[in-house]
This record gives C-alpha cells, sequence and structure tokens, in this order.
C-alpha cells in the first residue's frame, strides 16, 4: 500500500539521467500501452490478411475446380476420341468417346500399350508416326484399329508431340475421329468403278466372241444342212456346234453381268415366280438340306425378266447348297421393304423408295472380307476344279443391276452368308392383249440387201446365207462404202443390215443418213453388244429392228423376213 511519505520518496528520487523515477514510470506505462495497442492492431492486420490469403485460396482452388470441370466436360463431350500416351507408348488417359469407339471402359485401356488396339498393318503405320511424335513433329493420317470384339474401326489421327521445359519428349496426344463409314463407301466406290471397268471388259469380249462364234454356229450348220443323215462328218459337226452353242451361253453370261444382254421385262409378283421355282429347287438340293420359304405379305411387284429372276434364285440356292458341308438349312424370304435416305447414303448406288426384298440365307461355311470382295467378278470361285465357272455370281450381279437394283452380302466364317437383293416396286401395269398367232414366215425372199459389217468373216458368212436364200446382197465394209454404194446404186434397196458399232459412224447414224436418201428401206441392226449398244426403247421409237449376235442361218434368215414383211420394223 503506497503511502504519501512513499510517494514523496519516490518523486524525491531521480534516475541516473536525472529524470524523476515517477515520471519515468510513466513514460514507460505509456510506451507500453501504446505497443500494446500497435500489437493488437498488427494482429487485426494479420487476421485480416490471412482471412483475405484464405479467400483468395478458395477462389483460386474454386477457379480451378471451374476450370478441371470445363475441360472434363470439353473432353468427354468431344466428339472426337482424345488419347495419350507415355514415351514408351503406355495409355496415360482416354475420353468417353475414345473408350466407346472402341468397345472398352476407360479404366480398361489405361497402361495398355497403343499397339495392343491395332492389327497388323495398323502397328506398321502407328510405328512410323510415333517417330515422328519422337522428332517433334506431328502428323495426320488414317489408322485402322481392332475393337474389343475383334471388329475394325477406322478412324483418322490428328497427333502432336508433348514435351518437358528441356524440349525432351515424354509422350503423344491424338485427336481421333471415326471414318468408318467414309472408308466403307470408298470402298463401294472402289468395287462399282472395278466392276464397273470388268464389265466393260467382259462386254467387249462376248462381242468379239459373238463374230466368231457367228462364224462358228453358222458354217456348221450349213455344212450339216449339205451332209446326208448317214454322213460320217455329221457327228463330228454336231460337236463343234454343240461347243458353240455352250460357248455362246458362256457369252450371254458374261453380257448378263455387263448388263448388256437383251431382256424381256414383264410386271410380276416375286412370290409367284418362287413358288413356281420350289419343286425344282427341293430337286436340285440334297435331302439333308431343309429349304424354307417364307413369303412376304402384301408385297408389291416387280419390273424384270422373268427367265433372269429365275436364274438368280437358282443360283443362289445352289451355291448356298454347296457352302454346307452337312446338315443344314437355307432361308429364302420376300419382303417389302422402304429404303429411306439414311440407307441411301450408306450404299452406294440406291435411290430412296420402295423395294421388294429377296433374301436367300444359309448357314453354311461363310466367306472371310477378302473373298466377299471378289465374289461378283467373272470367273471368280472358290470351288474346285470341274465344279463351275466362276459366271454365277457375276451373272446374278448382272441381272439385278440391269433391273435396276442392288445386291448386299453379310457373311463371316463360320456363320453363313445372307444375300439381300433389293429390287424396285413397280406399278401395276395393264396386261397386253395376247399377239396373234401369226403363221411362220417364209426364210426366202428376191429382195436387195444392203450388209455393212466391218468384221470380213461375219460379212461373208451372212451374205453366204442371205444368198442362199435368194437375196441379191451388196456386201460392205464401211459406213461410208454404204453411202457411196446407195448414191450409185441405181435400183431399189429394200433393207439395210448393218453392223451397230463400226468405226467412223455407228448402225444407227448410218440408217438415218440413208433413209434420207431411201425412205422405203427398212433397217436390220445388228450388234454382239447387247441392249447398251442398242437399247430397245431407242429401236422402237426410230422404227429400227435389231438382232442380237451370234448369228446362226435360221435366225437370220428368219429375222430378215420378218422384217421385209412388216409394216413397221420389229423390236
Amino acid at each position: 500500500m503506497r503511502t504519501p511519505l512513499g510517494d514523496e520518496l519516490v518523486a524525491s528520487r531521480t534516475g541516473a539521467d536525472g529524470q524523476p523515477l515517477r515520471q519515468r514510470l510513466e513514460s514507460e506505462r505509456a510506451a507500453r500501452l501504446t505497443a500494446e495497442a500497435e500489437l493488437a492492431e498488427c494482429r487485426d492486420e494479420l487476421a485480416q490478411a490471412r482471412a483475405e490469403l484464405k479467400n483468395a485460396r478458395q477462389g483460386a482452388e474454386a477457379a480451378l475446380r471451374n476450370s478441371e470441370l470445363q475441360y472434363r466436360r470439353i473432353v468427354e463431350t468431344a466428339c472426337e476420341g482424345i488419347w495419350t500416351i507415355d514415351a514408351e507408348g503406355l495409355t496415360t488417359f482416354v475420353n468417353g468417346r475414345m473408350a466407346e469407339m472402341l468397345g472398352y471402359l476407360p479404366d480398361e485401356m489405361i497402361g495398355r500399350s497403343l499397339f495392343d488396339f491395332l492389327d497388323e498393318e495398323g502397328r506398321i503405320n502407328a510405328r512410323k508416326g510415333l517417330q515422328k511424335r519422337r522428332e517433334g513433329h506431328a502428323g495426320h493420317y488414317d489408322l485402322r484399329f481392332t475393337r474389343k470384339d475383334g471388329s475394325h474401326l477406322w478412324a483418322f489421327l490428328s497427333t502432336a508431340p508433348i514435351l518437358d521445359d528441356a524440349g525432351r519428349y515424354e509422350g503423344s496426344l491424338a485427336m481421333i475421329a471415326d471414318i468408318s463409314d467414309r472408308k466403307y463407301l470408298e470402298q463401294q466406290v472402289r468395287h462399282a468403278q472395278k466392276m464397273e471397268a470388268i464389265g466393260r471388259l467382259a462386254g467387249g469380249i462376248a462381242h468379239d466372241f459373238n463374230n466368231l462364234l457367228s462364224v462358228v454356229l453358222s458354217y456348221s450348220s450349213l455344212l450339216l444342212a449339205d451332209l446326208r443323215s448317214g454322213d460320217p462328218m455329221r457327228s463330228d459337226l454336231e460337236e463343234i456346234q454343240t461347243a458353240g452353242e455352250r460357248a455362246r451361253n458362256l457369252t450371254r453370261q458374261l453380257l448378263t453381268f455387263s448388263r448388256q444382254q437383251v431382256v424381256q421385262p414383264e410386271i410380276l409378283d416375286l412370290n409367284q415366280v418362287i413358288a413356281g421355282l420350289d419343286r425344282m429347287l427341293r430337286r436340285l438340293i440334297r435331302e439333308d438340306l431343309e429349304l424354307i420359304t417364307i413369303p412376304g405379305a402384301n408385297l408389291g411387284t416387280i419390273r424384270a425378266d422373268r427367265g433372269q429372276l429365275e436364274q438368280i434364285v437358282m443360283n443362289l440356292v445352289l451355291n448356298a447348297r454347296d457352302a454346307i458341308a452337312e446338315e443344314g438349312r437355307i432361308t429364302i424370304e420376300t419382303a417389302g421393304v422402304e429404303l429411306d435416305v439414311v440407307f441411301a447414303r450408306d450404299h452406294l448406288g440406291v435411290t430412296p423408295g420402295p423395294y421388294v426384298l429377296l433374301s436367300i440365307a444359309d448357314n453354311g461355311s461363310g466367306m472371310d472380307q477378302a473373298t466377299r470382295s471378289r465374289i461378283f467378278e467373272p470367273f471368280f470361285t472358290t470351288k474346285g476344279n470341274g465344279r463351275g465357272t466362276g459366271l454365277g455370281l457375276s451373272m446374278v450381279f448382272g441381272i439385278v443391276q440391269q433391273c435396276g437394283g442392288s445386291i448386299w452380302v453379310d457373311s463371316q466364317p463360320g456363320k453363313g452368308s445372307v444375300f439381300r437383293i433389293y429390287l424396285p416396286e413397280a406399278q401395276k401395269e395393264l396386261p397386253l392383249e395376247a399377239a396373234r398367232s401369226l403363221p411362220e414366215p417364209a426364210l426366202r425372199g428376191s429382195e436387195t440387201i444392203l450388209l455393212v459389217e466391218d468384221e470380213d468373216q461375219v460379212r461373208s458368212l451372212a451374205r453366204e446365207i442371205l444368198q442362199r436364200n435368194g437375196y441379191r446382197v451388196l456386201g460392205l465394209r464401211s459406213a461410208g462404202e454404204a453411202l457411196l454404194t446407195s448414191e450409185q446404186y441405181p435400183g431399189e434397196i429394200q433393207l439395210l443390215l448393218s453392223d451397230v458399232v463400226m468405226p467412223q459412224m455407228s448402225g444407227r447414224q448410218l440408217a438415218n443418213r440413208l433413209r434420207a436418201q431411201r425412205p422405203s428401206m427398212k433397217v436390220l441392226l445388228m450388234s454382239g453388244y447387247g441392249d447398251d449398244a442398242l437399247p430397245a426403247g431407242e429401236v422402237r421409237e426410230a422404227g429400227l429392228a435389231r438382232i442380237a449376235k451370234p448369228l446362226t442361218p435360221f435366225t437370220l434368215s428368219h429375222k430378215v423376213r420378218e422384217v421385209l414383211d412388216s409394216r413397221a420394223a420389229p423390236v
């Protein structure tokens, strides 16, 4: 307890500096209070700074989370696949789209080598690309992957190297787009171009063979007509004629494949055509095979040649039979379908609209991709020697194309095959009035015929056939000679018999020029190319007539007499 005496003592005492002790104590207390206030203020400022730092950190974390969320949204919703690998080629990241394209979950791909998802061809191409990435170059290329289910995925890759701060290669980043549809369409285009080229080649071969067969078949017929029934040469000539007929059938198949065969289309009910073949088909297949027919209800009609349509069904059924080694089944099914723009976009040459579907399926050995790509080529066959010419499916292809339809094949080794044929639905037409029965015309005549054929053997043959039947024949090699002869010949020329395809001027053009000089002259055009060289519609509109090669004495004489006796040239 302080006393007045004590205060006086304190007040009377002084420090070393001469300052009274009391005053000094007051000063120290004031300084202490000031320091405490400043310390409190510093604490407040520190707390405020800590709060601001916390808020800033939380804001940065939120921004980082939003950035990561935005990044993930972009990556996971991208239409393209995103794939990163390390320097060893091991997967470090794939987005959901990439995993979906290959049929995996993302976690199933992490840590696995890029090469695990490629076929042999893809591995070769990928190694080349990775070498470029290690050298620091970006790149763009196509690559074929193998999906989890074993199917293939064609993809377009945009790739870039991933480098560290020192510029060392750490891995690669790839943006990947599925181009399987594009590759499929490119394959269809190449196949269509190949088949078109083969068709033109087949048509040209058939034309040349038809000229040769005209000579073989006609001269053998003429010699047979001159020989007695017991002549020992008859059997040899008959063998020659039989071989010529077989060769003619082969050329017909080639013309069918190249869509140049002359046909007689009519309005048909596909179900009725198949029903009419049922008994024959069951005789053709083995007893251990089951033939199932599933006719579609309310099926539309199609416009096709009945004989060719029957050939399609028989060929495909026989191929199905040969593909089944033991017991099995063959299913023929029809249906009316509407092909939309999506189907047309994915199937080259298809026009949207109503179609009649003919499906023939088997559970036989099936085919691999390499075989499927060639089955419609002429003379291609997987059967042994002596078991086929390789023209059956090419003929089917040609008939379908000629009908304006399309044919598609699904097949895998060990899983059978399905051939689907889409034929355009036809509008029903009124039945044509039945032709009146006419007496068979005579084969002989005395008219003058202007014969124009650039093939010497065929021209000599036609001249001999016609001269044997009493006609006067002016045989000429070219259109120019024919025009000159027509101008100089004083008498009447009743018929122009000309080849269609000739150098300088076609038979159709020659006919137009000569008709201007001789309006009453009839015209008969010969062609070894079939319908493409001289379409039936053009022939009908121009009032012309046509005859297909190979020629025989009977067919040529019969057609010449028919045209000469007609008011309008028949088709």
